[in-house]
């Protein structure tokens, strides 16, 4: 079972100064307008992040649906914007692995793996004993969540209210949240390498290739950052 003194701790992270809830609710509430306007009905939207809960894939999947794509391509560029959360699960989770825990904790709390969760767990890993890290990070997974599901309630009832200007302001304030706190995570050279060559490289690359210039640019960035982070730390 859940320890649930660890799993509330996690829970009542989100209410810090740095939490995520409040960028990462503005985001899912632009979200939530853009699926009503775009035709879908309010359980299609909630449905949609409590399944995907990934705001690239969501806007991937709404995007594709309105240019008319087929299911299965669809599927597939969900599926390939999300990859980009495989290299943060490989980081975590051996952090949280403990072989007293059952391995149904483990997959479940797969689906919680978000940018914002996973800085979270990685700031505070290390004031959470091994033990009961699992039921830490269910938590913190289970607030944002949440918020996000609840923000895309908001958003599709407030659509009629907001203006696209308003829409697109709230959807990158998650993004700048995000950026604030990978500069704030920049403790050794490799992190900040990644950081900073990755601003600098994707608007680069951009020039040249719009469609790929985020991944070309975030390849090139992390692949000198982890060169620099093996050779001189």
């Amino acid at each position: 079972m859940i320890n649930y003194k660890y799993f509330f701790q996690g829970l009542r992270s989100l209410k810090n100064f740095d939490s995520p809830a409040i960028a990462l609710g503005c985001s899912f509430i632009a979200l939530g307008a853009l699926l009503k306007n775009i035709g879908f009905n309010i359980e299609q939207s909630i449905l949609s992040t409590v399944l995907t809960y990934a705001l690239p894939g969501q806007l991937v999947m709404a995007e594709s649906f309105l240019i008319g794509a087929s299911l299965i391509n669809i599927f597939l560029a969900v599926w390939l914007v999300n990859a980009r959360l495989y290299p943060m699960t490989i980081a975590l989770m051996p952090q949280l692995k403990e072989e007293s825990q059952p391995k149904w904790k483990y997959y479940l709390s797969c689906h919680f793996l978000a940018v914002s969760s996973w800085l979270i767990m990685k700031d505070r890993i290390e004031t959470v004993e091994q033990k009961y890290r699992i039921d830490f990070w269910i938590g913190i997974g289970t607030g944002t969540w949440m918020t996000a599901i609840i923000a895309t309630i908001a958003g599709y009832l407030l659509s009629d209210y907001l203006n696209q200007d308003m829409v697109i302001g709230l959807a990158i304030v998650n993004p700048v949240y995000f950026t604030c706190m990978m500069v704030g995570a920049m403790k050794n050279k490799s992190i900040g390498t990644a950081v900073i060559l990755g601003s600098i490289l994707g608007p680069l690359f951009f020039i040249v290739s719009p469609e790929w210039s985020i991944l070309f640019g975030g390849l090139l960035a992390g692949t000198i950052a982890f060169i620099i982070g093996e050779k001189y730390e």
